[in-house]
């Protein structure tokens, strides 16, 4: 163990989000979500098993396991099962080194978080989201505080007030364990829900077919009514919420969106209006419980930007933090946070202005990458700003990939896609030749703070929103200038950035304002549909490669595609794993794959039946890495119908972020 007067604390985030934090003494040395690593979204950390994440942090920090001072896991499933038994992780090799840790419930995870990164003194807090920790992790104090009389229950909605290192439960709702998602009613589709996290997952599946889909409900809702009162989702008995079976009763079709187009819309924005409804009471509650003046807000719910922004208008406090790590990668900094308070005894308010605890990649290893990514062409820039206002200028659709990862979901412009908002089509380009996503799904407008009253109606509010967790109206004057940010109900959702704290990111959107008059760029994350936001330099240069953005933009570097290059199907695609590395399931059921990242080896699992088919296919002598993949594609298709040129195209840029296979641009 390490003996420093700055301790080294690792904390865990083991959930459907994994996460991984370190400290050194107060201050975050790296944070990231394990899907970043990966590269296949909401990849699980266990505590029980080598992470990408841990070591990532740990390269991060240059130190290895048998430096670290405490292990804190925050588990979203039951702490004793053995996924999340530390003692069984070769990577940290506890019992070798001697490494003291903690466990700590979920949702007093995500308050730690919260409150340890909002700068407060005290603060109240609260904690929504779909489903935490079993009554059985809660600590004696956390217990105390349940409403509920469920005695095997789940968290869904916690308060505490926090102090200093004192965190202090007053009120915890609990739903029976695994039913905040609920099989449908007799004769519906629409699942049952018994949480505000679980009602939004519940719409997710009758509208899309996936309960993960929560974030599209919310950009639905604006274009329907809520025709649905928020009586037949929940009633309030004795501050306890009591759900009901009611609206999905109403849903029998499993047909989804695009179809009962009406419908759905109105369903969206009728769960929205019950969520805020439901919101506004727990706020209130919180207002009684605690006599602080600030209120700190977590759990996946809170990146509802709608909400949020109601309850900064609407309730009594002086000041509302939401953490930008709201969801379930947050965790990992609340348990370091706890870690450390249980070394040091010590809090020091610490107001973090910035979501970029990622790596700051060198310009030699972005050099490398470029020499390693095929058919691209660099031009060297002394203004990497001005040159990347000059494409913006001239329409083009660029990636922004400057300084360390964001560890959120929101692109903050680190690992961003820009373009200028005065095209009215921007927003259907950039969802049908990059994003391949619903055409209703908004994008983010980011503004300079000291704009942001010129643009928004601010009503005397504090207009900061440094993490895109608000949503404002466009004053109506300024709408039709910015048609591509300007959601169907006339609002944005909106990222305010400052020079101190966002520096060259700032400097382009303020030299597109001086050249246009409009002070705001499109901004949205680094990725495609279903896979995770980039983390390297690599990472984004497929980005490029795989869509049709214009231009990869690096700190003194602008990349291009070679002139003649079309798409993935120009280039020649080949294996990084050798027969060895791939073996079926001890189960049988799927694949399981061993790849190199730069980070370590791992081994992630395949089931998905076509995906699985097309790699045996594959592996049989098919891709010979002189074949290219427009040419595979044609024979595949001609095996199977449902092996459709998108379906391929998709998989095959999903099993190169994966590292099961690369390209080349010559047999």
């Amino acid at each position: 163990m390490a003996s420093s007067s700055k301790p080294w604390v690792l904390g865990l985030s083991a959930s459907h989000n994994g996460a991984a934090c370190l400290l050194h003494g107060d201050s975050i040395v790296a944070a990231v979500q394990e899907e970043r690593l990966v590269g296949k979204k909401r990849a699980r950390l266990y505590g029980s098993r080598p992470s990408l994440a841990v070591q990532y942090c740990l390269a991060q920090g240059g130190i290895g396991a048998a430096d670290l001072d405490m292990i804190v896991i925050c588990a979203q499933s039951a702490l004793n099962l053995p996924e999340n038994d530390l003692t069984r992780n070769p990577m940290l090799d506890i019992r070798g080194n001697g490494t003291p840790t903690l466990t700590i419930s979920h949702h007093a995870g995500h308050a730690i978080s919260a409150f340890a990164t909002s700068g407060f003194d005290d603060a109240a807090v609260l904690v929504v989201d779909g489903m935490g920790s079993p009554t059985s992790d809660l600590s004696d104090d956390e217990k105390s505080a349940v409403i509920d009389t469920c005695i095997a229950g789940g968290e869904t909605n916690s308060i505490y007030h926090a102090a200093g290192t004192s965190l202090k439960a007053l009120e915890k709702h609990m739903i029976d364990e695994g039913r905040w998602l609920n099989a449908p009613p007799p004769g519906s589709s629409m699942p049952g829900f018994g949480s505000l996290g679980g009602l939004f997952s519940a719409a997710a599946s009758q509208i899309f077919g996936d309960s993960m889909d929560a974030g599209k409900v919310m950009g639905l809702a604006p274009y329907g009514s809520p025709t649905i009162d928020p009586g037949e989702f929940f009633e309030i008995h004795d501050g306890r919420f009591v759900f009901s079976d009611a609206v999905p009763k109403r849903f029998t079709s499993p047909d989804r969106w695009p179809t009962n187009r009406k419908a759905y819309e109105d369903l969206a924005a009728s769960v929205q209006n019950a969520l805020e409804h439901a919101l506004l009471y727990l706020v209130g509650r919180v207002r009684e419980l605690s006599a602080s003046r600030n209120l700190v807000y977590a759990g996946g719910v809170a990146l509802n930007s709608v909400a949020n922004e109601r309850i900064i208008r609407e309730t009594d406090f002086d000041h509302v933090y939401v953490i930008p790590a709201a969801e379930d990668s947050g965790p990992a900094i609340g348990a370091a946070y706890h870690g450390l308070w249980h070394l040091t005894g010590e809090y020091t308010p610490r107001a973090y202005e910035r979501d970029a605890f990622g790596t700051v990649y060198s310009a030699a290893e972005i050099s490398s990458a470029i020499g390693n990514t095929p058919c691209v062409e660099t031009r060297e820039t002394d203004n990497t700003v001005s040159d990347a206002a000059d494409l913006l200028v001239d329409g083009k659709i660029i990636a922004w990939f400057s300084g360390p990862s964001e560890l959120g979901p929101r692109a903050l412009g680190q690992r961003s896609i820009l373009c200028d908002p005065r095209q009215p089509d921007a927003k259907e380009r950039l969802n049908a030749r990059v994003k391949h996503r619903e055409g209703f799904r908004p994008f983010a407008p980011v503004i300079p703070l000291e704009e942001t009253a010129n643009w928004f109606d601010v009503d005397g509010v504090d207009p900061s929103s440094p993490f895109m967790l608000r949503v404002m109206d466009f004053k109506a004057d300024k709408r039709d200038l910015v048609p591509a940010v300007v959601h169907v109900d006339g609002t944005g959702r909106v990222q305010t950035v400052t020079q101190p704290v966002n520096g060259p990111y700032y400097d382009l959107v303020r030299e597109f304002g001086q050249r246009t008059g409009v002070p705001i760029l499109l901004n949205t994350s680094l990725n495609v549909m279903g896979e995770p936001i980039v983390e390297t330099p690599g990472d984004a240069l497929w980005c490029l490669l795989l869509t049709q953005l214009d231009a990869c933009v690096f700190d003194g570097t602008i990349v291009t595609k070679r002139p003649g290059y079309a798409s993935l199907g120009d280039l020649y695609p080949y294996f990084l794993v050798g027969p060895g590395d791939i073996r079926r399931a001890p189960s049988g059921d799927g694949l399981l794959f061993a790849v190199t990242t730069p980070w370590g080896p791992y081994v992630f699992g395949l089931r998905d039946e076509p995906t699985i088919a097309v790699l045996e296919l594959l592996l049989g002598g098919l891709m010979d890495g002189k074949t290219s993949a427009d040419t595979l594609f044609e024979q595949l298709r001609d095996r199977r119908a449902d092996f459709t040129e998108t379906f391929l195209t998709r998989l095959f840029a999903q099993l190169r972020r994966w590292r099961v296979l690369s390209f080349r641009d010559a047999a």
